[in-house]
Order: structure tokens, then sequence, then C-alpha cells
């Protein structure tokens, strides 16, 4: 399926369609991200949790079954997290994961594009693969940076654009052929891995973004690529 237009009604329709496809395959999501990363994505997560350090009250955007929230609160002891998604199926699958680390984290059905929390409220923000889902990036990011107090940071983990151009061929090769393949097989949904390689190939580059997040308001903005560009770190403070 494809949703690049911007009409009001292909928002919607991509509304629709991310929240029926994330929340039917729920409980094959974290097995299908192990197997089609080859592992690498626990590591792309642990880097982002390291450059979030420790804070108070930490919003992890766009959670679906909290793999985010649970690598975070095993490497920091201190703080609470609150994780919001707009799919229950996924929170309530991560819910069961948590353990321990119940105590710490709450959970928040709502939608990223009208969070439901007072100006200010969070000493970070974090999200993982989540921004490329949004129907409104700019409007996504005016959010994170809303909720975000003085001196507050978030982190976003996205799919970049490898930049050598035969990784970059083979790359997309792997997204467009192997990924709705083997996805498919993985979660009985191939579309939704279809979603996903027409979704990285269309979001827009690096600079684009930290654009976006400039305009915004964001400071001291950093993005790093990791993995041969495979993945980006973005980075950004209110101060």
């Amino acid at each position: 399926m494809n949703f690049a237009g911007s009409s009001p009604k292909e928002k919607r329709n991509k509304e629709r369609f991310v929240k029926e496809a994330f929340s039917s395959i729920a409980k094959r999501y974290d097995l299908a991200n192990t197997l089609l990363s080859l592992g690498i994505d626990s590591w792309w997560r642990k880097r982002a949790r390291d450059a979030l350090g420790e804070r108070s009250l930490v919003l992890d955007l766009c959670a679906g079954t909290l793999s985010m929230t649970r690598s975070y609160l095993d490497r920091w002891r201190g703080g609470r997290v609150i994780a919001l998604d707009f799919s229950l199926d996924m929170l309530l699958l991560g819910r069961k994961r948590l353990k321990r680390r119940e105590g710490r984290c709450s959970l928040v059905l709502g939608d990223a594009l009208a969070l439901p929390f007072p100006a200010g409220t969070f000493s970070g923000v974090m999200m993982a693969f989540g921004l490329r889902n949004l129907v409104d990036l700019q409007a996504g990011l005016a959010e994170i940076f809303r909720v975000l107090g003085e001196g507050g940071k978030a982190v976003i983990l996205e799919f970049g654009h490898p930049t050598l151009p035969l990784f970059r061929q083979l790359y997309r090769l792997y997204l467009s052929r192997v990924i709705p393949s083997l996805g498919g097989w993985i979660t009985g949904r191939r579309e939704v891995h279809h979603y996903l390689f027409r979704s990285i190939d269309s979001f827009p580059s690096r600079e684009e973004i930290l654009g976006m997040m400039q305009k915004v308001g964001f400071k001291g903005l950093r993005a790093s690529s990791l993995t041969l560009g495979i993945c980006v770190l973005y980075q950004g403070e209110k101060v």
C-alpha cells in the first residue's frame, strides 16, 4: 500500500492501516524484528537509551510491545517511564513482559499527534521506529518538544538510507524482496511488510528530519549513523 500523499483521506487511510496492522501482528512483532534485523535492533535500542541517560520521567512514544521501555529500565535504576501507543494489543502484550519492572512503568493508550500530557511533563522522550508511521511528522515532533521540560532531551531511532552505493542497492533489494516474504511468513501479514519497505524507502533524509526538529525548537541536534546508515539515531534538546 502506498500512502505517499498528504490529503486528509490518505492520512486517515494510513492511520487506520497502521493501527490495524500493528495490532494484528502484535504477538509476533518482536520475533519478526529480531529475525529481520539479525538481532541488531536490540543494540540500536541500547545506543538510544544510553544517549538519553537516566532521567526522572521518560516518555516512550509509539512504545509498541515495550522493547525500548524494558531496555531503558534494565539499564537505569532511577526514574519512571510512561509508555504510550495507539495499539492496545501491543501495550497489553508488552505489559506481560515487564515482570519486575512493572512498578516503574505506566501504560497509556493514546495518539502521538495529540499527547494527553501538559507541556513540560517529561525530562526525556524516546521513540524507536515510530516516527515514519505518523501521518504528520512535523506535528509529531512538535508534540515531543511540547511535552519536554526545560533541559529535557529527545532520542529518536528511525531507519535511514545507506550512503554507500553498492550497499544501498543490496539493502533496498533486501527490503523490497526478502522482508515481505520472510516477514509475511513470520507474521502471516505480507502486506504489513510491504508497507515497511515503502515507509522506509520514502522516509525523508536525515537533513530533512533535522530541519523539522530545528523548526519546532530543538537545539543541540545530532544524527548518528548506525550499521552503515541502516538506522539513524537523532538527538535534540529543549533549552
